[in-house]
């Protein structure tokens, strides 16, 4: 996010109510930028008591203030399993409503409580990872993937320091993802992080009908003539020092 648009938005959350009970967030803004929440577990068990909240308690509660959210499990599970929520936002003052509006939420914490009283002694995460994205220029809002897609990959760039990272962000906007359409290479959302762990950095999801079709669209990425005459332009040299890539699989009650 560019700082003036930053400031601008904290300017606007300190003028946000804290309302108990909200209907739903509002319209999205002028610029139409989504904001992306990313929920990274690190699981004590297999997952089902985490499941079963996400499932039964929250997301529903998350919709009743107009809110969707994905759900995924890592393709292979490692010894250590984990979770992948996203939460779709309009903006960041909706964030913000959506955020304490949950706590007044007399149904929820009703629902809630259990798991809490459960877990608080017997806890179901070691802990979770959150990141706060912005969506890109050039996808400002989440495309739904087909109904056939079975597979997502979770792509995590970090950079060398924030002017490199807004380069990365630049090489994305005006040249990597259209190259990624010719591919099969298909956009979910792509986001600059505002805030988490991992700093600064950018987060994107992708989906694929298979396993077969993601490898093969990579292939073809990796050989692609556009790809190869941009991946060593100046403008975009270091623009990265690492990539963490997860494939994903949805969950049955994931609504992305």
């Amino acid at each position: 996010m560019r700082r003036r648009h930053f400031m601008k938005a904290a300017g606007l959350l300190a003028t946000v109510p804290v309302m108990k009970g909200i209907a739903s967030v509002p319209a999205h803004t002028a610029d139409g930028k989504e904001i992306y929440e990313w929920r990274i577990y690190t699981l004590t068990s297999e997952g089902n008591e985490l499941d079963s909240f996400y499932k039964d308690t929250l997301i529903p509660a998350y919709n009743r203030q107009g809110i969707k959210a994905g759900a995924f499990k890592l393709y292979e599970e490692k010894d250590v399993p984990q979770r992948f929520y996203l939460f779709i936002y309009p903006d960041i003052a909706a964030f913000h409503k959506v955020k304490h509006a949950i706590w007044g939420d007399a149904a929820f914490r009703k629902a809630a409580q259990p798991f809490y009283d459960k877990t608080a002694v017997s806890p179901a995460y070691k802990e979770f990872e959150s990141y706060l994205c912005e969506a890109f220029d050039k996808i400002p809002r989440l495309k739904m993937p087909d109904k056939n897609r079975t597979l997502f990959h979770l792509r995590h760039y970090r950079s060398p320091n924030e002017e490199a990272n807004q380069r990365k962000v630049k090489m994305f906007n005006e040249a990597e993802m259209a190259i990624f359409d010719k591919v099969g290479v298909h956009p979910v959302c792509y986001g600059e992080t505002l805030s988490g762990p991992h700093m600064p950095s950018l987060m994107y999801l992708t989906w694929y009908k298979d396993k077969e079709s993601h490898d093969a669209s990579w292939k073809a990425f990796g050989s692609h003539p556009d790809w190869n005459a941009i991946k060593g332009l100046p403008e975009y040299a270091h623009t990265a020092t690492d990539n963490t890539n997860r494939i994903l699989l949805p969950l049955a009650y994931s609504q992305v």
